[in-house]
């Protein structure tokens, strides 16, 4: 049994290379054998030996998704905990109904390896209704345009941060101001189904702890788990974060960003991350070599 040190999960690595073979037919993160999922080499994130932030959480939600198995349920509120690494070895994912109720579903998923909890998640799914009358206050979200690019394998362009895989606009000033990134997951979660609007929604909600703790030196937090509430599923394959707040003392930090999709916001991704060092990320496509 793979020993582990007592540390977080990874946050997602940055965008790969890609060969043109990969662009035709892109490497899946998992591949099912019966009831288990095998993560491929290019799930690997960028803190080590472990899987990305993002696979881990689009997994997950992958996971309660199917379990809620009601198209009129909205997935409002998605919690992903990342106690520890999750290995690159093969994955058992199980389910269960918390609470059942006319207007909500409340589900919980877990990830187990050699039948240990590597990774869990809460999710709160509502009936949709009519929508009330009046008008809230929220405060307006100056995303940078969608940019015009092709595949992406999850970051099209970052504004203020990043490295250059990741694919920074060298235009926007690098700092410690304002941040923003356009997402593009063109890869399979697992072999070659299709990316639901919400699977692709939780893979976006775990950059957060990116974008929300990149500073001046790079990325020094690791998250230790991430919560995304959605209003509303994503239009299209393109999700946008802004990044809100960041606040940390003594090696902890808590963030927030916004999510939108081409059409405005759709919720608020939060993180919660302690100090680390280390972060490594993917430049070439693991596949290639």
């Amino acid at each position: 049994r793979t020993s582990h040190r007592l540390e977080c999960a990874a946050v997602a690595e940055p965008d790969v290379v890609l060969d043109d073979a990969e662009l035709a037919d892109p490497t899946p993160y998992f591949m099912r054998d019966e009831r288990l999922f095998v993560p491929t080499g290019i799930a690997r994130g960028g803190w080590g030996p472990s899987l990305s932030g993002h696979v881990v959480g689009g997994l997950l939600g992958w996971a309660v998704e199917r379990a809620a198995d009601d198209p009129d349920l909205q997935p409002a509120r998605l919690t992903v905990d990342l106690p520890r690494p999750t290995a690159l070895q093969p994955i058992e994912v199980h389910t269960r109904v918390l609470h059942d109720r006319r207007r909500l579903r409340l589900i919980e998923a877990v990830l187990t390896q050699d039948g240990d909890p590597v990774a869990q998640a809460s999710a709160l799914f509502l009936r949709r209704g009519e929508q009330p009358g009046g008008q809230v206050w929220s405060p307006e979200v100056p995303m940078p345009p969608l940019p015009d690019s092709g595949y992406s394998t999850l970051f099209m362009r970052t504004y203020g941060w990043g490295t250059g895989v990741q694919n920074p606009d060298p235009d926007w000033p690098h700092g410690s101001g304002p941040k923003y990134t356009w997402l593009h997951e063109t890869r399979p979660l697992i072999d070659d189904e299709p990316l639901t609007a919400f699977t692709r929604a939780a893979m976006a909600g775990d950059i957060t702890a990116s974008i929300a703790n990149w500073g001046t030196e790079a990325l020094e937090f690791i998250n230790a788990d991430y919560t995304l509430t959605l209003s509303r599923l994503p239009e299209g394959e393109h999700i946008g974060l802004a990044s809100l707040t960041h606040h940390s003392d003594e090696g902890v930090a808590t963030g927030s960003a916004i999510l939108v999709d081409h059409k405005g916001p759709i919720g608020t991704g939060i993180s919660v991350a302690i100090a680390h060092s280390g972060f490594r990320p993917t430049s070439v496509n693991p596949a290639a070599g």
